[in-house]
């Protein structure tokens, strides 16, 4: 975990921007020795949310699932993909 100061931020904002590219980690601010915010970089922030976005929707088909909605076994799927990519 990288703990920074606020004042770091507004003092080196570079080296702060630099530092979570590198890492590709949060990096936590403080203010006043009290935990303020957090700041990433955009490649790991937009990768963060691709997972809360995939995360989201298994556990959508997986609530689907236990209410009682069709589900397909691997193999039903598989053969549905290859009707759908050759047109038939």
């Amino acid at each position: 975990m990288i703990i920074k100061a606020s004042a770091a931020l507004r003092n080196d904002y570079s080296s702060i921007s630099n530092l979570a590219r590198e890492t590709r980690e949060p990096i936590y601010i403080t203010k006043n020795g009290e935990g303020d915010g957090v700041y990433m970089n955009l490649e790991a922030f937009e990768r963060r949310e691709q997972i809360l976005n995939l995360r989201a929707k298994v556990l959508q088909a997986e609530e689907e699932r236990l209410s009682g909605a069709r589900t397909m076994s691997v193999s039903e799927a598989r053969k549905a993909l290859r009707e759908r990519i050759n047109g038939v």
